[in-house]
């Protein structure tokens, strides 16, 4: 006869049984079994069961991020591996790390943004919005995953928390670029032809950078882009300390080969180095980092009397370009290592001032001066 609401039985064989709820499938109750010679102790198992099920749903969100980055961990680059790391010790563990994960509310996110917000950062200005993003798009897939794998009742961060005002993208007018181009083949150094290719070619400052002779094919006048440079914080360093790395490019779609225009490529012959020296330096052991690269540019576009720009300017201008001489989108889109036309068209084709006064213009011809 049970035990009223223990769900504690005695078996025709003497034994005590208690029953108890090992989970839910499809809405559905699947039940265990606990077996012993007296009540007392069937009961003391069902109570160690029951702690252990609630110590369960105390899991920390510490440990579901820990079995979470385990968990695509083999699917992850290096640097992706670092990153995710170094963005949970900096962002997220100082506020939630030993919080259960069911007891994160939507108001503690709302003001872990706002915090991010306005005191982020190891200056305490605040981090950009695009930065506070990408916390929160770690903090969202670590919430799917403890709701999905482990069974944790956790809310659900919507992407519209943080508002992102749209930057306008720096692209060199056609003077400019003509003035731009005018320097760097006046002042030719294997620098200023590596400024030169990303601005006919729209590769990234990672990519040239981590560029090599061996990487051009003279014969077919094309340029094979398969690895990139970037510089990323040592793990778990308490100096915030950096280093430099090269690896291959973060999507199979940045492996690309692209054909070099004619006059870039005749400085490039006029250069040419042994084949396994980087590109910027035609030394084998030496190479130019991004950041030191984008501090030359920066001086490059002082001495052209240029209003200020950083280095992927000359990717937007490079994609810009191209539309408006009627370049090929799905062309282009492969030139730029993009996965699809629309990101293409959507993140980095913008036309020009001078398109839009063309385009205005076709409207003179409905109108009579009188």
């Amino acid at each position: 006869m049970a035990r009223k609401g223990e769900n504690i039985y005695k078996r025709k064989d003497g034994r005590w049984e208690g029953r108890y709820i090992k989970e839910y499938r499809n809405g559905k109750a699947k039940y265990g079994y606990v077996y012993a010679p007296d009540y007392a102790e069937v009961k003391a198992r069902l109570k160690e069961l029951s702690a252990e099920r609630d110590k369960e749903k105390e899991i920390t969100f510490q440990h579901v991020s820990i079995d979470w980055l385990e968990s695509i961990r083999p699917r992850l680059k290096e640097q992706s591996v670092i990153m995710y790391e170094n963005l949970l010790i900096n962002h997220l563990y100082p506020e939630f790390e030993a919080r259960p994960v069911e007891s994160i509310t939507r108001k503690d996110v709302v003001s872990f943004i706002n915090v991010l917000l306005t005191m982020g950062g190891s200056n305490g200005n605040g981090l950009s919005p695009s930065t506070v993003e990408g916390v929160l798009s770690v903090f969202r897939r670590i919430l799917e995953y403890a709701s999905e794998y482990k069974q944790c009742n956790v809310i659900r961060i919507e992407k519209s928390l943080v508002k992102q005002s749209q930057k306008p993208m720096r692209i060199f007018s056609l003077l400019e670029q003509q003035k731009l181009s005018n320097f760097l083949t006046d002042n030719l150094t294997l620098t200023n032809l590596g400024i030169l290719l990303c601005l006919y070619t729209g590769i990234r400052i990672g990519e040239v950078c981590a560029l090599k002779w061996e990487d051009f094919s003279f014969d077919e006048q094309y340029l094979y882009i398969h690895k990139t440079m970037q510089r990323i914080k040592i793990k778990g360093d308490p100096n915030h300390k950096t280093t430099v790395i090269i690896s291959d490019p973060k999507s199979v779609c940045s492996i690309r080969r692209i054909p070099i225009p004619d006059n870039i490529f005749k400085l490039i012959i006029s250069f040419k180095r042994p084949g396994n020296t980087y590109f910027l330096t035609g030394f084998p052991n030496i190479y130019i980092e991004p950041r030191t690269l984008q501090n030359r540019f920066k001086s490059v576009i002082k001495s052209c009397n240029l209003e200020d720009a950083n280095f992927h300017a000359l990717r937007h201008t490079f994609a810009t370009r191209c539309v408006e001489l009627g370049f090929d989108v799905k062309s282009l889109s492969e030139i730029l290592g993009h996965a699809s036309i629309n990101i293409t068209l959507n993140r980095y084709v913008h036309p020009s001032m001078e398109t839009k006064q063309k385009n205005m213009n076709i409207l003179s011809d409905l109108i009579t001066v009188r």
